[in-house]
């Protein structure tokens, strides 16, 4: 019987995409809630073995903007309650840090774009999803950071920009890094940052081509670490 798992979604160019096709192919059943289309978020988390909440163009405060981000945090806030299998991502992560009462900011030297290796705290070594993954590459594409971590929150990896994962209780994870994506996703992101004078046109297709090349090692290891999710919330 498939396993019911919320996912929101704030825009159109950040779908599931891998991370939705390896948590179906785990057995899990994707209630995705496009939330920039119009659709409702629930009002609790009742009847869902999981939640995943995707990135976004948009800051983790642009609630006026974003109504629905108000009810993201909310579920986040319960989420971390409940002890629920969660993962937050980019934008996802910068909400549940908000959420629990961390602060998300502006990275000065960004955008953070490209491959950047898995830096891992000591805390890390025994994190069900963490453990042996240092020096794996992650794909990241972000203007924000978690500045400071929720109190309680677990540090599991870090960057020059600051944190790249946190957990906060046994089982909900933010990530600053982007597991789902493949290059064309990317390619779509970039283009957005150049067009608008953030990134530099020959630095992107640098970065995107480490991507490419890096593929087959981003689907499997990004492609475990999602299994492993999928696993606690079948549990």
């Amino acid at each position: 019987m498939p396993v019911p798992v919320l996912v929101v979604q704030h825009t159109e160019v950040c779908p599931p995409a891998r991370v939705g096709r390896w948590l179906s192919g785990a057995g899990l059943e994707l209630d995705v809630r496009r939330c920039h289309a119009g659709d409702p978020l629930p009002p609790d988390l009742s009847g869902y073995a999981g939640l995943v909440v995707l990135g976004g163009e948009m800051g983790a405060h642009d609630d006026d903007a974003h109504p629905w981000l108000t009810a993201t945090k909310a579920l986040l806030s319960e989420a971390v309650r409940r002890d629920l299998p969660t993962l937050a991502v980019c934008l996802g992560a910068q909400l549940l840090a908000v959420a629990e009462d961390g602060t998300v900011a502006r990275w000065a030297d960004g955008p953070q774009a490209g491959l950047v290796a898995v830096r891992l705290t000591p805390a890390a070594a025994a994190d069900p999803l963490f453990a042996g993954l240092a020096g794996a590459l992650a794909p990241h594409w972000n203007n924000d950071v978690v500045t400071v971590a929720p109190a309680g929150a677990v540090p599991l990896s870090t960057t020059d920009a600051g944190l790249q994962a946190f957990r906060l209780g046994a089982r909900v994870w933010g990530v600053q890094f982007h597991p789902e994506v493949d290059v064309e996703i990317l390619r779509g992101w970039a283009r957005v940052d150049v067009d608008s004078g953030l990134l530099e046109p020959a630095v992107v297709e640098s970065r995107l081509a480490e991507v490419a090349a890096a593929d087959d090692q981003l689907v499997t290891t990004w492609g475990g670490f999602t299994r492993a999710f999928a696993a606690l919330v079948t549990a």
